[in-house]
């Protein structure tokens, strides 16, 4: 299993039957380093999904005081790959630590 720290529409319940075809359980965490921005998303499927057409966006900053609080799920291989397709191109996905120690996949703002 895969975990994965959602701060956005990936937490939203019909996100994740939409996306995984179930709902996800999860625990809350923090991550640190980092704020949260705004991106457009322009992908009719998502908007859809989410009803939003405006979704938040890791920014990475480096600074302890900055953080951003969420959730870990558990994921398979096969619904990181979901995840990674649910994901517009303005987001990466990579590795990062979390402030209870766990390390997750996040999904942040490209260079």
């Amino acid at each position: 299993m895969e975990a994965l720290f959602s701060y956005g529409t990936l937490q939203q319940t019909q996100v994740q039957l939409d996306t995984f075809g179930r709902e996800l359980d999860g625990s809350k965490d923090t991550l640190i380093g980092y704020t949260l921005g705004e991106v457009t998303i322009t992908d009719p499927k998502v908007v859809a999904s989410s009803g939003k057409s405006v979704h938040p966006i890791l920014i990475h900053t480096g600074s302890p005081t900055d953080h951003v609080n969420g959730t870990v799920f558990l994921l398979t291989d096969d619904e990181l790959t979901q995840a990674d397709n649910y994901e517009v191109d303005e987001y990466v996905r990579v590795q990062a630590h979390l402030a209870s120690g766990k390390r997750c996949w996040i999904y942040a703002a490209g260079k």
